[in-house]
């Protein structure tokens, strides 16, 4: 009789990494208890705690992963050698205006939404939180200083500044479109944008 397979730990850590964050993209961080998450992932309540010894923990370690896939995907989207560099900037921040819709973002809105309220529940998430976003800006101020030597953006702001300037118009304006129920608000920073790098056209 052939043997049943297991399912791999690993697999089992991501699948309950992954269900809790789609969980806590729509109700933040508090309004989740670790039940509904083990319940939506199929998981019995053992294997949290073999992987994570608290919800602080599993928390951090779910900025960690999002952030991960985070950085992986503007590497890809920076990345592209058939865009000049402003082009690729201007994609990256179109597909954020496309992935962090009003009413369904897929996940993909965490830190968004949980920014302002872990910063005050847990140091350990709220260093992760600086980690992942900090790592997003050094991308974004990078790809403005290539851009700025190839001549494909005007503005001689120094990179890093405009970076940190762009990272904070576009968060406010993901805060915006939810309350507004409108994607006007990321209209708005893309316009912005275009004129805080001074892109022709």
């Amino acid at each position: 009789m052939p043997s049943l397979a297991l399912p791999d730990t690993s697999d089992v850590r991501r699948n309950i990494l992954a269900v809790g964050q789609q969980i806590m993209a729509h109700k933040g961080f508090s309004g989740v208890g670790i039940n509904e998450i083990l319940t939506t992932a199929g998981v019995p309540k053992g294997s949290f705690y073999h992987y994570f010894g608290s919800k602080e923990a599993f928390g951090e370690a779910l900025l960690l992963a999002y952030f991960d896939a985070y950085w992986a995907e503007i590497d890809c989207t920076l990345g592209r050698t058939d865009l000049t560099w402003a082009q690729r900037l201007l994609t990256y921040f179109d597909d954020w205006k496309n992935t962090q819709s009003v009413l369904e973002c897929q996940g993909k809105c965490l830190a968004v939404k949980l920014g302002a309220e872990v910063a005050d529940l847990s140091e350990a998430m709220r260093a992760a939180m600086k980690q992942g976003t900090q790592g997003i800006i050094s991308r974004l101020a990078g790809a403005i200083a290539q851009a700025q030597a190839e001549q494909s953006l005007s503005s001689p702001a120094p990179a890093a500044e405009l970076a940190e300037s762009l990272y904070q118009l576009w968060v406010g304006a993901s805060i915006l479109a939810k309350v507004e129920r409108s994607p006007q608000p990321f209209d708005a920073a893309l316009n912005s944008t275009h004129r805080l790098l001074q892109i022709p056209g």
